[in-house]
């Protein structure tokens, strides 16, 4: 099975996308928000029902529009794999992107409302080993 490319993007051209990655995550988290909603109201009701009498109308409706939004919440996280980032989180909106620093493989880290990519942690390292990227970084630069 031949394996996928990653891209790898510079400060530069992961800031480049963010004005079509933002629109993309604010409908991911929106659309989250909603999820958690229809699923709140659907175990509600499920929890007020006995278990003999099956589903109602109302819940098979909830149902039908959980679905319908986990089937619009992925295909945004599909567009945001197309450009060649990853999504790492519904309420943060967090989104990392490949890049090389130092001869390694690391992710530019950017979250919903920073107006541009100026974080990096180690592909291991997650959100909570974020780093401010070094000035030469920021200019484009990557070694």
């Amino acid at each position: 099975m031949a394996e996928t490319a990653v891209k790898h993007f510079t400060v530069e051209e992961a800031n480049s996308t963010l004005p079509y990655i933002r629109r993309i995550v604010e409908d991911i988290v929106e659309e989250y928000s909603a999820w958690r909603d229809a699923i709140h109201r659907y175990e509600v009701i499920a929890a007020g029902s006995t278990s003999d009498e099956g589903e109602t109308d109302e819940q098979v409706s909830l149902r039908v529009e959980v679905d319908a939004i986990a089937q619009r919440i992925n295909r945004c996280i599909d567009e945001l794999a197309a450009v060649g980032c990853i999504f790492k989180g519904f309420d943060g909106g967090l989104v990392d992107f490949y890049s090389r620093m130092d001869d390694r493989e690391v992710f530019l880290c950017w979250k919903l409302g920073e107006p541009t990519v100026s974080h990096w942690h180690e592909l291991n390292g997650g959100f909570a080993g974020r780093q401010p990227l070094r000035p030469e970084l920021v200019k484009g630069e990557t070694s």
